[in-house]
């Protein structure tokens, strides 16, 4: 079983739980998700399975979607609901063009300081485990960007939005400073992951649904090979032989790409396919002469 499987993480778990429980369920040793979830958080987990571990890195999950809810007038040491409120504020001058006018601020690219309450390091230490010890570090601040942000539902002191962003940005840090904006302070109470990347709500199995569909031999039907997940990247296919010096890491020459038009630009990272399945990740490293780089060999 090789491939990705797309959970529908429940809340309450880890991220690291998840994948224990596709562990044991699959019987696969080699398995790691893509993208860490909150524990109160659900939705979209992409979990990779044997060989695809290998394919996490050139993944292309630069945008991901959330639909969230926040609720103002409270602030917590953890910006959501699992953190202990530090201070209340009133929120009744708050109206829907100020909410128009706050939200809009925050599309496009900004800059986001990462909370003390995530796995981020200060000095080999997770930034959590200071937080729990009520130590307060300085961190730097973080480039993200927001591509859309649209409010769904407003049924005051709660908020339901939806945002599209890039990697690495924290949505319950967004409903932070929103609340900050609106001079009332606020916290996230719902986080559900609908997209991460090329993978979506649509093909997310429930966690515990899994084992009796494995068991009833429906993972055919469920497993994204790695040569999908990639579909981002440009394709050289190549024959058998070929294919055999790959697998003892030898890169392609010229002569063996198909097709090969254009110019592809030099740092450019591509897939090389043998009858539609992935067996490696290059980069070209000269684009006049189209010379490639192993990066990664899949058996």
């Amino acid at each position: 079983m090789e491939g990705f499987i797309v959970i529908d993480k429940p809340s309450g778990m880890t991220s690291h739980d998840v994948v224990n429980t596709v562990r044991r369920i699959t019987g696969r040793k080699r398995v790691g998700h893509t993208g860490t979830l909150d524990p109160f958080a659900t939705g979209v987990l992409p979990v990779a399975l044997g060989e695809a571990t290998k394919a996490i890195p050139y993944l292309d999950e630069g945008c991901k979607e959330y639909r969230a809810v926040m609720r103002l007038g409270e602030i917590t040491d953890t910006q959501d609901c699992t953190g202990e409120v530090i201070d209340s504020r009133e929120w009744p001058n708050v109206s829907p063009d100020a909410l128009s006018e706050i939200f809009s601020k925050f599309k496009g690219r900004t800059s986001q300081i990462p909370p003390m309450f995530s796995a981020l390091k200060h000095k080999g230490v997770p930034l959590y485990k200071l937080a729990r010890r009520g130590e307060d570090v300085s961190r730097k601040p973080r480039d993200i960007e927001i591509f859309s942000l649209l409010i769904d539902e407003v049924s005051l002191p709660e908020i339901g939005f939806t945002v599209k962003c890039s990697r690495g940005t924290y949505v319950r840090t967004l409903a932070h400073d929103i609340g900050g904006k609106l001079g009332c302070g606020a916290h996230l109470v719902k986080l559900r992951r609908t997209a991460s990347g090329p993978f979506t709500l649509n093909e997310a199995q429930p966690l515990d649904a899994l084992a009796e569909l494995i068991q009833n031999g429906g993972e055919d039907n469920i497993i994204i090979p790695s040569y999908e997940a990639l579909g981002h990247l440009t394709d050289f296919q190549v024959d058998e032989s070929v294919r055999e010096r790959v697998s003892h890491g030898i890169a392609p020459e010229i002569n063996d790409l198909t097709p090969l038009t254009g110019i592809i630009e030099q740092g450019t990272k591509v897939r090389i396919s043998f009858a539609g399945r992935l067996i490696a990740v290059a980069q070209v490293v000269e684009n006049d002469r189209h010379i490639l780089k192993l990066l990664r060999v899949f058996n």
